[in-house]
């Protein structure tokens, strides 16, 4: 996956996208060592599994609706929400239609690049 680390204008149709899992796939849309910007694409009824990170996340989603669990809380969220996730907050989602999310993380998720 070809990030755009350091590059000033980034063009939506420039990203490459990586299958992730199920009916997602993930592009890094921009990052440097303190911030990064990811596109997660998800196919209706597709499940990002609960997980952890030690990253803060911020999570804007820009089409569908999902079921968001943060720890123990759940909330469907539609186009134009967003959601916070302070570090190591157990979270998931999963797409109540086709979506698209857009994951911002502090510091970089360097697990992500290859």
């Amino acid at each position: 996956m070809e990030a755009q680390q350091g590059q000033k204008f980034i063009e939506t149709s420039q990203l490459e996208w990586e299958e992730v899992g199920a009916g997602i796939r993930r592009s890094i849309a921009a990052y440097d060592d303190q911030l990064m910007v990811a596109c997660v694409e998800f196919q209706k009824g597709a499940v990002g599994v609960l997980h952890r990170h030690p990253h803060r996340q911020i999570t804007y989603v820009q089409a569908g609706s999902f079921e968001v669990t943060i720890s123990n809380e759940k909330k469907v969220l539609r186009r134009g929400d967003f959601y916070r996730i302070p570090p190591d907050e157990e979270h998931g989602v999963t797409a109540l239609e086709a979506g698209l999310l857009v994951d911002t993380f502090a510091p970089a998720r360097l697990d992500f690049l290859k």
